[in-house]
């Protein structure tokens, strides 16, 4: 019943009221970006930083050398940061569309829940990664190649983010205007 209702609501109601809901979605994807990659890097942070605060009390002559996690995760943010930034200035009440506020929360989706994953990912290996190269250095490098392979999950993210925030306003360049 509740659903007939509903549909008559619908086609009932003009196609501009339903857009008035789109800006929602876009800065809600804008906040997905900034949150997530935020969370990703607080995390990696906090569990590089455990394991360089474990190893440091042995090694403390590697506790410089042993940043590099740390840095790597801080730029997850960035990356949210960057996305979100793009997003809120795309939104535009007045010719904002449903699909752009789609599009945008995709965006800010794809690079929040990526920046998050890495920053998981970082955090783990950055951990045990510092606590193995205090006892023995040649594992460095090997470290240093799977952070960057962990980075290199938020690095898609953020591609496929600019890639989907550039298609917000393609819908209004497709459509011809009504008279």
């Amino acid at each position: 019943m509740a659903s007939h209702y509903n549909r008559i609501l619908l086609q009932d109601a003009p196609a501009q009221d339903n857009q008035d809901t789109a800006p929602f979605f876009g800065f809600i994807g804008a906040a997905a970006a900034l949150v997530f990659s935020c969370m990703g890097a607080a995390y990696g942070t906090a569990k590089s930083g455990v394991g360089i605060a474990s190893m440091g009390v042995m090694r403390p002559e590697l506790v410089m050398k042993s940043i590099v996690p740390v840095v790597m995760a801080g730029v997850l943010g960035i990356y949210g940061l960057i996305i979100a930034v793009i997003i809120s200035t795309g939104v535009n009440p007045a010719s904002y569309k449903l699909y752009d506020g789609f599009a945008h929360l995709a965006s800010g989706l794809a690079c929040g829940l990526a920046g998050l994953a890495a920053g998981m990912a970082i955090g783990i290996v950055g951990d045990a990664g510092v606590r193995a190269n205090a006892q023995q250095p040649k594992l460095f490098v090997g470290m240093i190649l799977i952070l960057i392979f962990a980075e290199a999950l938020a690095l898609y993210g953020l591609i496929v983010g600019i890639i989907l925030s550039s298609k917000a306003g393609a819908a209004a360049a497709a459509t011809p205007a009504a008279h």
